[in-house]
C-alpha cells in the first residue's frame, strides 16, 4: 500500500472544505464513489440549510406558528438525534436557538449590543422541548421560532459519508468537513491516522495532534468566527442558558468519539460548559476523551493522553 494507491478529492459545501482520501480497487471505483458522495451532500445541503429558501428547514421556520411540516425518513433520523442530545447536554445543544443566533449574528455588522430586553426575548422563542413533533411531522408552535441545524448538520454528513464507504467497501477512509472528521482502516503512511490539533492562539498551527483508528475527531472554538461590537469581539458558540455569547475562558475543545455526530456535540457542549465542568461532562461518556484549553490551563479526560502527541 502506497500513497498512489489512495484517491483524494477536495470540494466545498456547507460554507466550508470538504475532503475525501480513500482507497479503492479501481479508478472506476473511486469515481463512482466521489459522484454518490459529491451529489448526496449537494441534496442534503439543499434540504437542510437555513439559508437556502426552498429548504426544509426554511419551510419549516417559515411556517412558525402556521402549522406542521411534512418530513422524510432522513429529516425523521436527523432529528431523533436532536431529540437525543438535546436531552443528554440538558439543553446546552439546542437546535431551536434560532432567534438567538440572529441577534448575535456574526455575520452582519453590529453598532450596538443586543440588550438585556432583546435577550429575554430572544430566549422566549428558543428550546427544543417546545417544538411540536409526531411521525412524519414537525412544527414551531409560536411564530417567531426557529431552528437551525448547523450545529448537527456537518458532522451527521460525515457520518453518513462514512457509511457509503463501508457500503461501498472501501476500508481505509478519512472523511473531513471542515476539520470535523471520521477515520476507518489505515493513512497511505500505514499505522494510525495522524491528526493535528489547531493552535487557538495561532490559528493555521497546531499545538499538538491525536493518533486514532477508526474514530472520529472534532474542535470546536470561538477564535475563528467572531462579531466586534463596540470594540468587544464575541465569538460564535452561544450558551442557549443565558442567551449570550460563551465567555468563559475557554479556547478550544477537541474530543475523539465513535462518530463524527457524537465528538461534534459533545465538543461545543464542552466549550460552553468551560473546563472545570465540561471535562467531568466528556469523562460520563463511554468510549469518548477530549482535550479543553483555556487560556493557562488544559483539562483532559481520564485516557485522553493515551492519543495525544506533542511533536
Amino acid at each position: 500500500m502506497s500513497a498512489s494507491d489512495y484517491t483524494r478529492h477536495t470540494f466545498n459545501a456547507m460554507g466550508t472544505v470538504c475532503q475525501l482520501q480513500f482507497r479503492t480497487d479501481s479508478t472506476a471505483a473511486s469515481r463512482a464513489f466521489i459522484t454518490q458522495v459529491t451529489n448526496w451532500v449537494s441534496g442534503f445541503e439543499a434540504k437542510f440549510s437555513r439559508f437556502r429558501p426552498d429548504s426544509l428547514i426554511s419551510r419549516i421556520n417559515a411556517a412558525a406558528g402556521l402549522g406542521a411540516v411534512d418530513l422524510d425518513e432522513e429529516a425523521e433520523s436527523l432529528f431523533a438525534l436532536c431529540d437525543w442530545f438535546h436531552w443528554s447536554t440538558r439543553g446546552v445543544f439546542d437546535p431551536a436557538a434560532l432567534p438567538l443566533i440572529a441577534l448575535w449574528d456574526y455575520h452582519i455588522p453590529h453598532t450596538t449590543l443586543p440588550s438585556a430586553a432583546e435577550v429575554t426575548t430572544a430566549l422566549i422563542l428558543c428550546g427544543w422541548k417546545k417544538i411540536k413533533r409526531e411521525k412524519g411531522r414537525f412544527a414551531l408552535p409560536e411564530k417567531g421560532m426557529g431552528i437551525d441545524v448547523g450545529g448537527i448538520g456537518k458532522e451527521y454528513a460525515v457520518d453518513r459519508v462514512f457509511e457509503m464507504a463501508n457500503q461501498a467497501g472501501i476500508q481505509n477512509v478519512l472523511v473531513n468537513f471542515g476539520h470535523d472528521l471520521r477515520v476507518q482502516g489505515e493513512p497511505p503512511e500505514t499505522g494510525p491516522w495522524r491528526i493535528g490539533l489547531e493552535d487557538p492562539n495561532d490559528p493555521g498551527r497546531c499545538w499538538g495532534g491525536v493518533v486514532i483508528r477508526n474514530r472520529a475527531v472534532t474542535t470546536s472554538g470561538n477564535y475563528a468566527r467572531k462579531v466586534t461590537i463596540n470594540g468587544e469581539t464575541f465569538g460564535h458558540i452561544l450558551d442557549p442558558r443565558s442567551g449570550r455569547p460563551v465567555n468563559n475562558g475557554c479556547q478550544s475543545v477537541s474530543v475523539i468519539a465513535p462518530t463524527c455526530t457524537e465528538a461534534g456535540i459533545l465538543s461545543t457542549t464542552a466549550f460552553v460548559l468551560g473546563g472545570a465542568k465540561g471535562q467531568p461532562f466528556l469523562d460520563s461518556y463511554y468510549q469518548v476523551e477530549g482535550c479543553i484549553n483555556e487560556k493557562n490551563r488544559q483539562y483532559l479526560t481520564r485516557r485522553f493522553h493515551e492519543y495525544l502527541i506533542r511533536d
